[in-house]
């Protein structure tokens, strides 16, 4: 069976694996993201003697992943520090002569639980990471979303909640989905990280609120089989419940389906590949790469 790489590109750190064709991961390693020359430095090294025959990149974003396009295979306007502009695949591309898949982490994420994961056997689904940032990816009729460029359903606006003051930290939009309820943001209302808020904590009923109103926009708006919650913070298990009550609520009724009522339990879950779903999307990722080029 071919050796596919893999490399999930985080804000915060740069996992990097050799999987097969059916996603089974072998290897895996992770570096923490400091700038382009150290960290692709190690990336590169990684994959120096290990016969891939193709990679497959899930990268933070925002990303141009429009083929054809002068700046494809760039993380672009990314608040990142040394990292905005940069051309990611070309980098890789100089160092290895193989097909190169690219796409945003969390399309990578959705690939990797369509393919493998919770969402095996549907035609669709939503997959969102709440952490650092918010971001999410879907595969719709069994392809992954583009567009103009990519979904950025992490910038939504939502309703703020009625007790909320908070500013919101998104450098550009404030108080949008990311600006409200990622983990900064968590941390930055409360004055404590997310992870060390008790589970009785009003944090969670608000996380809850915005979480639920943004997956009410994205049920009506693309009607996915199964939506999956993964990140940092939905390691909380406490929100789970309180998500599936307030979604329920706010749909009220509108949207008839077992299962957004009694089902609601097993249609908003967390991934089943656990944190492998960004590696294993990326090998995906990497096999229509190479799919595409035989």
């Amino acid at each position: 069976m071919k050796l596919l790489g893999a490399i999930e590109a985080g804000g915060t750190k740069f996992v990097c694996g050799i999987g097969t064709e059916d996603g089974n991961i072998i290897d895996r390693i992770s570096f923490p993201t400091l700038t382009p020359e150290e960290t692709m430095g190690q990336v590169l090294n990684y994959f120096k003697d290990k016969g891939v025959e193709a990679i497959g990149i899930g990268s933070f974003g925002p990303i141009d992943p429009v083929l054809g396009s002068p700046t494809y295979g760039y993380i672009t306007t990314t608040p990142k520090p040394h990292w905005g502009q940069y051309n990611l695949v070309g980098t890789v591309a100089e160092h290895f002569n193989v097909p190169i898949g690219f796409d945003t982490d969390v399309n990578g994420a959705a690939l990797g639980e369509y393919t493998w994961g919770a969402a095996r056997g549907l035609d669709s689904c939503l997959y969102i990471t709440v952490g650092t940032g918010i971001g999410a990816g879907a595969v719709v009729g069994g392809k992954l979303i583009h567009g103009l460029s990519h979904p950025e359903m992490g910038h939504i606006l939502v309703r703020r909640h009625p007790e909320d003051k908070y500013e919101g930290f998104c450098p550009y939009h404030g108080d949008c989905l990311e600006g409200l309820a990622a983990g900064p943001a968590i941390g930055s209302r409360w004055g404590q990280p997310a992870g060390e808020l008790p589970a009785d904590h009003p944090a969670w009923e608000m996380e809850a609120h915005y979480l639920a109103h943004a997956l009410m926009n994205y049920v009506l708006i693309l009607s996915p089989q199964k939506i999956v919650m993964g990140g940092g913070v939905m390691k909380q298990s406490q929100l789970f419940p309180l998500i599936h009550k307030k979604l329920q609520e706010l749909l009220n009724g509108y949207v008839q389906h077992p299962a957004l009522n009694e089902g609601i339990g097993n249609y908003v879950v967390p991934p089943q590949l656990g944190d492998n779903a960004g590696l294993a999307g990326a090998i995906g990722l990497a096999k229509l790469a190479l799919d595409r080029e035989q």
